[in-house]
């Protein structure tokens, strides 16, 4: 099983939103257009989604192609139950015309129909249409906007299935300390043992375990030590 990895990424100075890109996404048009933003974007290869806009909203981007061959193959439906796993606001971005949609590749339209019925009806995933790589850069920026600088919801990576065993959640949990990946977090359970005694470390402990200098250590230590506001 894949494990579910969680990273944390609080807003930069200047009140600018992040935006987590997949790899294979930043050779496309989209990517290109993002930059013209005042946003920061965080390269990083997803196991879920294209686009991470905030801790709750994941988007999956199909051109019309994409998406009717996604159809054909099924690889759709897969993709979107992994999205509604990791994140509560899934999204599919369709770019293109719509019109397209039943003269691009030879699916029955009733196909199209019924994918779009299911996908609004069975899964509960809006469906967003965007015209060009252009205007998708600019919904997703708009998203971001929203969910971070509106809502001050901060950005949440999950890949993987939810964590199910009590391992996975042990894992998971530690997992949400600042900086912590799913190997550090490993790591961290390794020497500590337990998930309460990695929290109660303090920052001369947490220093000893590999990748963990002082300032990692500090914002740890404080996340965990902080009187609630």
């Amino acid at each position: 099983m894949t494990q579910c990895i969680k990273v944390q990424e609080t807003l930069v100075e200047g009140g600018k939103p992040v935006i987590f890109v997949d790899e294979r996404e930043t050779r496309s048009k989209v990517f290109g257009f993002l930059k013209n933003f005042d946003v920061i974007l965080r390269r990083k290869k997803l196991d879920v989604g294209d686009y991470i806009c905030s801790k709750e909203v994941a988007c999956e981007r199909k051109t019309v192609e994409d998406f009717l061959q996604s159809i054909i193959n099924k690889r759709i439906f897969l993709q979107l139950e992994a999205l509604m796993d990791s994140y509560e606001k899934p999204v599919l971005i369709i770019e293109g015309q719509p019109n397209l949609l039943f003269f691009t590749r030879n699916v029955h339209e009733n196909a199209i129909r019924g994918a779009l019925a299911s996908i609004a009806t069975d899964y509960g995933v809006p469906v967003l249409w965007t015209w060009n790589p252009k205007e998708t850069a600019n919904m997703l920026f708009v998203i971001a906007y929203r969910e971070q600088i509106n809502k001050n919801k901060g950005v949440q990576i999950r890949s993987g299935k939810k964590p199910k065993t009590i391992k996975e959640q042990q894992e998971f949990l530690v997992a949400g300390l600042p900086g912590v990946n799913a190997k550090l977090s490993q790591r961290l359970l390794e020497y500590f043992k337990t998930p309460k005694r990695v929290f109660n470390a303090s920052v001369d402990e947490l220093i000893k375990i590999e990748k963990i200098g002082e300032k990692k250590a500090k914002k740890m230590w404080e996340l965990v030590n902080r009187e609630y506001e």
